[in-house]
């Protein structure tokens, strides 16, 4: 059957198989088989989350591919998570987007596989880790911005944050909205641990790990945040609540986790750099020794070499008081970008 679900979005829904149709983008066909939340991440998970309230929780949440008994459950009981879940993927991709911008694997996602990252997920390698890493941490994140921000009716701020307490600066009281990111990273180990732990495989065990290290990624950078209150700002009287420091720092810190285990890796097996899904018209440094070379980034197939305009500001001039003058310069550069498989 055809469910109408909103302007140009149509999803098909029949035995085993899910399609998503929005003619202003793509055709998503999924399924069940091969899919472990969160290689989640499927693209009709994005969409079937989102408008969860259109069609019934019950219906979407018995029609998402890859979840478990368990996982529909919560899914069913819990229809706001998963709305707030689906509006915030894009944020934790284009985290993983950042960290792998100038390396061959970048993060890409693929729209006509069974999950985002196509087949990476079916690998045990060291982007799989991130991935699985990077989607825990972006739900515990998402999730408490969510709760902080009144948008989930069975949490809030932290309640725990009440009375009085004490730091390297001295005592003050607890105020303002803690994050909740305890709450967050209860619910997201309930849900997305469930399957790797009906499972019980060795993959499913490092997925475990993974998921875990991200999670605890985002509590780590919890900030202790304060107001003064007192006579011309003397700070007699703090006000104080804990706040999630900016997802970059979580997803750099996970990023060296990556690094770390690549030198394990390589250490241990000597093998090479998992093969990417291409890197045929990506952007390479000629004079680089690092990931972002060339030499590395192109795979030894070569390069292309095309010479481009662009604007830069240059004879820029201070002028009292107080505003900088510069003028729109014109020049020319090489821009090397590697060659597509033949």
């Amino acid at each position: 059957m055809f469910l109408s679900v909103r302007g140009n979005l149509l999803v098909h829904i029949k035995g085993r198989r899910v399609v998503v149709v929005d003619c202003r983008l793509r055709c998503c066909v999924l399924k069940h088989d091969d899919l472990r939340f969160p290689s989640l991440i499927p693209c009709a998970f994005i969409f079937l989350c989102r408008y969860m309230g259109t069609l019934g929780s019950q219906v979407m949440c018995d029609n998402i591919p890859g979840l478990i008994n368990k996982q529909r459950q919560l899914c069913r009981q819990h229809p706001k998570v998963m709305q707030a879940i689906g509006a915030g993927i894009k944020n934790w991709i284009g985290e993983c987007q950042h960290q792998f911008r100038n390396h061959r694997w970048n993060c890409n996602t693929m729209a006509r596989e069974h999950n985002l990252f196509g087949r990476l997920l079916h690998r045990s390698s060291r982007e799989a880790a991130f991935v699985y890493a990077i989607s825990s941490a972006g739900m515990v994140y998402t999730l408490t911005r969510a709760c902080s921000q009144g948008e989930l009716e069975n949490c809030s701020c932290d309640p725990g944050k009440k009375g009085s307490s004490r730091d390297a600066k001295g005592a003050f009281d607890w105020g303002g909205c803690s994050d909740h990111v305890d709450h967050a990273i209860k619910f997201t180990q309930i849900f997305v641990d469930a399957k790797e732990r009906k499972e019980r495989d060795a993959r499913a065990l490092m997925n475990l790990h993974n998921n875990r290290a991200g999670r605890k990624a985002v509590k780590r950078f919890m900030n202790l945040e304060c107001k003064c209150h007192g006579v011309s700002g003397s700070c007699n009287v703090r006000t104080c609540w804990l706040a999630m420091a900016d997802f970059r720092q979580t997803g750099d810190y996970l990023r060296k986790k990556y690094n770390n285990a690549i030198q394990v890796v390589m250490n241990q097996y000597g093998t090479g750099f998992t093969s990417s899904v291409g890197t045929g018209g990506r952007v390479c440094n000629r004079t680089s020794r690092g990931a972002d070379s060339c030499e590395v980034m192109c795979c030894g197939r070569g390069y292309d070499t095309s010479r481009v305009s662009r604007t830069t500001k240059c004879e820029c001039k201070f002028h009292w008081c107080c505003a900088v003058h510069c003028r729109d310069c014109q020049e020319e550069v090489d821009v090397h970008t590697c060659k597509t498989q033949s």
